[in-house]
């Protein structure tokens, strides 16, 4: 097993960042939390069933309440943000943010806490020491906590298969939420500078920094989760127009026999790629040896309530997918026949719950009134919920 700890770059201006005389107590403790946190938590091969454990992590610059047992909701609430994928050996993304339970998160925290507390911690960022000193409580929290409960559970792995999220940052649905990793630390910086602790320049230089420390950081994370996937299946999804979209990567995995009709599908209406993630991949009990069988694939497929649809897709032909996908969403076949011909691109992949919306609203618009442009398609799609709700 091999374990890393993935850290934002440093830059010239933590020293004055990290400077009490120079920002103040409160931007100070913000940006040491900003600077030490890790960004990310990697076992390689921690075990023979599992190649990647990828835990992405928020600031931990509420340490000093969180490790008290009276504010147990902030920790639930900071557990919400943290992102935790493994890759299988059969190289299926797994999302377990859902295992993650109080007493784990406890731990989590406790470890963090002395981490970034330690007393090797130099220049804003742990010493090598600290690091070491930390890693067998962190495997203890997360690690082999998870080990422990994926082989008690080990038939209920196919629920957990990645269906949301994708690779790519700063994207709707992306794995790595800048929003919701350091708003504490935005918010002290902002703070200051309304202050006037710091000045304009200074403010911009920061939030520069940041921009490409993030964009760093993330693109390391990326290529470790992209580099134990299986390369053709990624191959396929990138000519779909879908981008590197877990649940759609999963789904074309999970299917061997009808991995291209699939592709094809998907390259055609790219923007239904998280209705198919959501729908159609298969969540039943799967065989430890058997994750990528065609003949076991098929018998798990067979009864499922979206059978017709699945089978549809997995067919190739046009007509019995736009059929069975206007069926499905309750829409008239025309509406899918439309967006055949041209899938917008501004629309993305929304929520499956909101795709539902968009299409019931273009069911009530002729094909003439539809709109032309993306900021036309955005404008469509920010009115459809409430339009349907009134």
């Amino acid at each position: 097993m091999d374990f890393e700890a993935i850290r934002v770059d440093g830059f010239p201006i933590d020293a004055e960042l990290t400077d009490t005389g120079n920002v103040g107590p409160d931007l100070s403790a913000a940006a040491h939390a900003y600077l030490a946190t890790p960004r990310a938590l990697v076992w390689r091969n921690p075990s023979p069933d599992w190649k990647l454990f990828v835990v992405l992590l928020p600031l931990a610059s509420r340490l000093s309440l969180m490790a008290n047992p009276i504010f147990a909701q902030l920790v639930r609430d900071w557990g919400h943000t943290i992102r935790f994928v493994g890759v299988d050996r059969d190289q299926c993304v797994h999302d377990f943010r859902s295992l993650l339970t109080d007493a784990t998160l406890r731990r989590l925290v406790d470890a963090l806490a002395r981490w970034l507390h330690s007393d090797g911690a130099r220049d804003g960022t742990p010493a090598r020491a600290a690091e070491a000193a930390t890693l067998d409580v962190l495997f203890a929290a997360l690690g082999d906590a998870m080990l422990t409960i994926l082989e008690a559970r080990r038939d209920d792995w196919g629920r957990h298969l990645a269906r949301e999220h994708r690779l790519e940052p700063e994207v709707p649905g992306s794995l790595f939420d800048r929003a919701s990793r350091y708003p504490d630390f935005l918010g002290q910086l902002r703070h200051a500078l309304r202050h006037e602790l710091v000045d304009v320049a200074f403010y911009g230089r920061v939030l520069r920094s940041m921009d490409l420390r993030e964009a760093a950081a993330e693109q390391r994370i990326a290529a470790l989760v992209e580099g134990t996937l299986e390369p053709v299946t990624l191959v396929k999804l990138g000519r779909t127009r879908a981008g590197r979209h877990l649940g759609c990567y999963n789904w074309l995995l999970t299917g061997p026999r009808h991995a291209a009709q699939r592709a094809y599908v998907l390259g055609r209406l790219p923007l239904f790629a998280q209705c198919f993630a959501d729908t159609l991949i298969d969540a039943t009990p799967r065989r430890r040896s058997g994750l990528l069988a065609a003949a076991d694939h098929d018998a798990r497929t067979r009864g499922a309530p979206d059978d017709a649809l699945r089978q549809a897709v997995d067919s190739g032909q046009d007509r019995w997918v736009v059929e069975a996908l206007a069926a499905h969403f309750g829409v008239h076949d025309n509406v899918l026949r439309a967006l055949w011909r041209h899938c917008p691109a501004a629309l993305q992949a929304p929520p499956t719950w909101h795709l539902k919306q968009i299409l019931l609203r273009l069911d009530q618009l002729p094909e003439r009134s539809w709109p032309r442009d993306d900021a036309g398609w955005l404008q469509l799609a920010s009115r459809a919920v409430p339009a349907v709700a009134g």
